[in-house]
């Protein structure tokens, strides 16, 4: 009976239950005798996480504990107003709203994954999987900030949809709100590995933190008669108290490559012309015909496009096989400056695991100009993903000073056309070969 109640996901066994369905046959006679006297009941067993909500009016205790459960308590009779369950622990939590009105919980799991709880709703609303687990959870305004161990900060929506990503240079440490209301400012300080505590507004940097050590938490508000201050605490028990300047500026500084600043300058575009006038009611009359005639001739390119893929195909002559059991990709080098090159031909075989035999190179050029020394070649087996590098001496036989193409063809035994055809522009050669 224990065995098909554990395996229901809405029905969790306690831990006495847990530790019977675990033992040994011979040990399960001697636990039910020493706790048959016992009620099962299912204790809290460490509380996770623990925050206030609403600081204006009277406060609720939200209470994150081991069993998965998530309790709101009345912060003077100390009584459960509501319980709300979650598919696994919770290790951070932010609350925001009002118990009575609407309120959402977010919480960030131990299974890697991030949940939002609303008003009357015992389940998770939605659900977020990240890509690595979390090690910060911060709320700033209707977005949710989450520094990840993958050394990134995301944020999301209200309803976990992911907004924007940005990777940072270092492993992160702690995180916490920055929250300026006489300005309107509110973003985020992240403490990272790398003795750095940067701010961030939504996915812009703002302002970098240089300390001395790695700042392992960070707190920042009210102290004594500045509305502005940061405490921070380091690694090796270090205690930093930082003022914010009363003329402090916020410019986004955001790293991230983008377009240049002389975008946003608008450019100084001349009065309309006449000409200009003249052109404009023309195609206002005959915008008709215009569009008419601009789409015939595009679809006269397509076809000639069209035309001129097929022929290739069906003569080989792409640089890339469009065999499926045979794809191959080659490219020809040329060097030196006459009378004789060097022509090197890469071949790859670019199938995922099936090797390529039976090929064989040959040249088709004009005798009259070019006298290749090794005009039919054999290829050994090719294997997938690797380069095979074949080459030969192409010595040229006329003074005149003329190039021509030579066509390169890459053929198998028992087909009559190429599976790849390559046309090479020769240079022009310095002299003539003895």
């Amino acid at each position: 009976m224990l065995e098909s109640i554990r395996k229901k996901a809405d029905v969790p066994l306690s831990i006495r239950s847990l530790r019977f369905l675990s033992l040994e046959a011979d040990d399960l006679d001697e636990f039910v005798q020493l706790h048959k006297q016992q009620p099962i009941k299912r204790q809290v067993i460490l509380i996770t996480s623990c925050i206030t909500a609403d600081e204006d009016g009277v406060s609720c205790l939200v209470v994150g504990t081991e069993s998965s459960d998530v309790f709101i308590l009345d912060s003077k009779a100390f009584i459960i107003l509501s319980k709300m369950s979650l598919p696994a622990p919770p290790t951070m939590m932010d609350v925001t709203g009002q118990f009575d009105v609407e309120f959402r919980i977010t919480a960030a799991c131990r299974n890697g994954n991030i949940y939002i709880l609303r008003r009357e709703s015992d389940k998770p609303k939605y659900s977020v999987e990240l890509s690595s687990h979390p090690v910060g959870l911060v709320r700033v305004g209707k977005n949710v900030l989450v520094g990840c161990t993958d050394e990134s900060l995301q944020g999301f929506t209200q309803k976990g949809k992911k907004l924007w990503k940005i990777v940072l240079p270092a492993p992160i440490t702690t995180m916490a709100p920055m929250d300026l209301p006489t300005r309107g400012f509110q973003g985020v300080l992240v403490g990272l590995a790398n003795c750095e505590v940067h701010l961030y507004r939504d996915k812009n940097l703002l302002s970098t933190i240089k300390t001395p050590d790695v700042v392992t938490s960070i707190c920042f508000g009210r102290y004594g008669r500045e509305d502005g201050t940061l405490i921070m605490t380091t690694k090796g028990g270090g205690l930093m108290v930082k003022i914010l300047k009363r003329t402090a500026v916020f410019d986004d500084r955001d790293s991230a490559p983008g377009p240049p600043l002389a975008q946003s300058i608008r450019l100084n575009v001349p009065k309309k012309t006449k000409l200009y006038v003249d052109q404009t009611l023309r195609e206002r009359e005959s915008g008709v015909a215009m569009h008419r005639a601009f789409q015939m001739d595009l679809s006269r390119v397509r076809l000639a496009a069209a035309k001129a893929y097929v022929k290739a195909l069906e003569s080989s002559l792409t640089p890339m096989s469009a065999s499926l059991s045979e794809p191959l990709k080659m490219n020809a080098v040329v060097q030196g400056l006459g009378p004789s090159f060097k022509l090197t031909l890469h071949i790859q075989n670019t199938a995922a695991c099936r090797p390529v035999m039976n090929l064989a190179i040959s040249f088709l050029y004009d005798e009259k100009l070019y006298r290749i020394r090794d005009p039919y070649m054999r290829i050994p087996l090719l294997v997938p993903g690797l380069i095979y590098p074949v080459g030969t001496f192409v010595d040229c036989t006329n003074d005149k000073g003329v190039a021509d193409i030579i066509k390169v063809f890459v053929l198998h035994e028992g087909k009559s056309s190429p599976l790849l055809t390559a046309h090479i522009n020769m240079p022009v050669s310095e002299g003539l070969a003895s």
